[in-house]
């Protein structure tokens, strides 16, 4: 099933174009990763998708529903059930753990009981039983990655976008929170759009790989299924 489906669209910064003409789609469950040098236009595609902005030409459809199309926000990001890992991960530092992670649930009416229930049912999935009171400055930022995907997770989005969120790690503990990723992405079965501009971090994570150049689209390669088999 076509979760996300981008159709020809272009974004324009002060006259310049950002995004020249981009089309594909995202199936449901696939982990698509959108890979490029900085200022090519991938973290422009992140936000089209999230609905922060539209596309000045062109469309965007989220699970066969026309969510922006031609400059125009057609449903708001807080209707688009998306869940977004920023780069900076944009915790709360005055919240705990648990603070963080329920704030969306919250925000959904999900009764007190029932967030508790899940928040200690999502730390555990996570391997972090026991950080449920602690803030974020008392994270590493390994824990603080995991903080920060389980409060995009626990709302069961549509799709989660993730923005280079591990840009900032050592390359032992970037390898090995990729796995993780892949290990809940596969227990779980969410769509994910990711954003890097590492090659090898694209490579190891996606199904399929959007090449970005200069606002444009290079190249879009399926990933083997034996690449998946051996993760």
């Amino acid at each position: 099933m076509k979760i996300v489906d981008i159709n020809s669209a272009s974004k324009f910064y002060n006259g310049t174009k950002a995004l020249d003409d981009i089309s594909f789609e995202i199936d449901e469950g696939e982990r698509v990763v959108i890979l490029g040098p900085s200022g090519c236009g991938k973290t422009t595609i992140l936000r089209l998708i999230a609905g922060f902005i539209a596309p000045d030409t062109g469309s965007i459809s989220i699970a066969g529903e026309l969510v922006s199309r031609d400059g125009r926000i057609i449903k708001p990001p807080e209707k688009r059930n998306l869940g977004m890992v920023f780069q900076d991960l944009a915790l709360w530092p005055h919240l705990s753990v648990k603070g963080n992670i329920e704030f969306g649930l919250k925000a959904g009416g999900l009764p007190k009981t029932e967030r508790d229930l899940l928040i200690r049912e999502v730390l555990d999935l996570v391997g972090m039983a026991g950080y449920a009171d602690r803030r974020p400055a008392e994270l590493s930022g390994g824990q603080q990655q995991r903080v920060a995907l389980t409060r995009a997770l626990v709302l069961e989005p549509k799709v989660l976008l993730m923005d280079e969120p591990l840009s900032s790690l050592d390359l032992e503990l970037n390898v090995r929170l990729r796995k993780e990723i892949l290990g809940l992405q596969e227990k779980l079965g969410f769509t994910m759009a990711y954003v890097t501009h590492d090659q090898d971090e694209a490579f190891d994570i996606a199904t399929r790989v959007v090449s970005m150049k200069q606002g444009r689209i290079e190249d879009i390669r399926t990933i083997s299924s034996s690449r998946d088999e051996k993760t």
